[in-house]
């Protein structure tokens, strides 16, 4: 079979190295800037005094993330880190081979057979989002192929990818731009 280089979406911002989204937040915030602040809107008088809102941007893909909705600051902090994690893994990519890609020491230990149990809302969901993309993408918006790869079944990568809405919208983009078919949620 002849080589053939993996696709590189032009919508997407490369990054070498491991990816972002993978990193434990201690980790993130190394390669960040970290702001808190006020923020206007509803809380009375004290949210208004108070610098609770946080800001977060990753230097190396300049990608930010903000929370504000909350009165406490180190809850602010770590809703900024979970939103950040997830829109780095939805638009930072990283270089991976298209046909022999070796999954992670995580995507391993979540599978369970081909499936892969996890909730969006748990820790590891931006790192295994990030890694299934890198595939996906790298493949040319192939997720039979990429599910292959992964060791899972069709119907679990495309529900993985699915548990965060603008993934499945970008994936269903990705898609239509190469000619094949959207895939129904």
């Amino acid at each position: 079979m002849a080589y053939r280089p993996p696709y590189i979406d032009p919508n997407a911002i490369m990054l070498q190295g491991v990816h972002p989204a993978t990193l434990d937040p201690e980790d993130l915030l190394k390669e960040c800037e970290f702001q808190f602040g006020r923020s206007g809107g509803p809380g009375g008088q004290h949210r208004n005094k108070v610098e609770t809102g946080a800001r977060l941007v990753h230097l190396p893909s300049e990608l930010e993330s903000k929370a504000t909705e909350r009165r406490q600051q180190q809850v602010n902090r770590s809703v900024a880190i979970s939103r950040l994690r997830l829109r780095l893994a939805l638009k930072v990519r990283t270089p991976t081979n298209r046909d022999r890609h070796r999954p992670s020491d995580l995507w391993v230990a979540r599978r369970e057979g081909t499936r892969l149990p996890v909730n969006p809302k748990h820790g590891d969901y931006p790192a295994l989002l990030a890694e299934a993309l890198d595939v996906i993408v790298a493949r040319r918006w192939d997720v039979a192929g990429s599910a292959k790869i992964l060791g899972i079944s069709m119907s679990q990568l495309s529900r993985l990818v699915n548990h965060h809405p603008p993934a499945f919208a970008m994936m269903n983009a990705g898609r239509a731009s190469v000619g094949l078919p959207t895939l129904r949620k």
